[in-house]
């Protein structure tokens, strides 16, 4: 069973490293073959595909539906949908308020359940609990090739890491103002390493002795791992590192209120949730100044 997961997971080639060293996403999957390789009544999984990539949630619900015995069953909280429509039967919806009460319905099925967690409303219940609709729209958006020429332009240049037994190799690029460039990859090959090099966290390896100059960005970083250390409430660490942001009209419309945040200001840091944790990373993250946002 351990060789099978293993191969499955994606283990093996870091099955002699310290668990403290692991990226992400492989410490997700030694989470989730430490729970499949035992055998049990009841397996429950808690977002399991969180830090995955596309390939690799395929694989762990694959995992997870392979638990399902006779004389077992599985629960999974999760919000990916596609990963919950591979690997559900079922579907209970929860509702409520973030961080005061919570409802759980009546189990669904998974066609039903997702499109009542989008819609907002359960007719069993004949219950909104959101007042709009989730919908996805695409957005086809043409940038001007002369209003791009006007902006600044960064650099990197050629660059390695290596870390143990990883070498990352990064070819010089550049960016512009007014850009979001999303880095796609599996999970290990180096794309945390790389933004933590572009944020000055990580020194790249020297070449025959000289230092590799990064140039000096003024960088906010949001780490992939959140370990909350602040010892007081959600207000007292906004106003600690972004005192001038979190204030300013403008960023309560833009970032505060879409995030959320204002239910969380009088909770302490070390009670929030992970999801609630996401929200107030990403808001110190966007409320430093000036700043490329990682």
């Amino acid at each position: 069973m351990k060789a099978e997961l293993c191969v499955d997971l994606e283990l093996n080639q870091v099955i002699d490293r310290n668990v403290g060293d692991l990226s992400g996403g492989e410490l997700q999957r030694f989470a989730i073959a430490v729970v499949a390789v035992q055998s049990a009544e009841i397996y429950m999984f808690d977002e399991p595909s969180s830090y995955l990539d596309v390939k690799q949630r395929l694989k762990a619900a694959q995992v997870i539906r392979s638990l399902l015995r006779s004389n077992s069953y599985v629960i999974v909280v999760e919000h990916d949908l596609s990963v919950l429509d591979y690997l559900s039967d079922f579907i209970c919806c929860l509702y409520g308020k973030p961080g005061a009460y919570g409802v759980v319905t009546l189990p669904f099925s998974v066609r039903e359940g997702i499109n009542i967690f989008l819609a907002g409303f359960v007719p069993t219940e004949n219950l909104r609990f959101r007042d709009e609709s989730l919908t996805f729209k695409i957005v086809d958006t043409q940038d001007n090739a002369e209003e791009i020429e006007t902006y600044q332009r960064y650099k990197y240049p050629t660059m390695s890491k290596t870390l143990a037994n990883f070498k990352l190799t990064v070819m010089e690029g550049e960016f512009t103002d007014s850009q979001i460039v999303v880095m796609l990859g599996e999970n290990g090959t180096g794309k945390t390493t790389f933004i933590r090099m572009l944020a000055g966290h990580l020194k790249p390896d020297t070449v025959d002795g000289v230092e590799i100059e990064i140039p000096e960005f003024n960088v906010s970083y949001k780490p992939q791992k959140i370990s909350p250390k602040f010892p007081g409430s959600v207000r007292q660490l906004l106003h600690k590192k972004i005192r001038d942001s979190y204030t300013h009209p403008q960023f309560i419309s833009d970032v505060m209120k879409p995030l959320q945040i204002e239910q969380l200001m009088d909770q302490e840091v070390l009670n929030l949730s992970g999801g609630e944790l996401q929200r107030v990373a990403l808001c110190l993250c966007l409320g430093q100044q000036d700043t490329i946002v990682h």
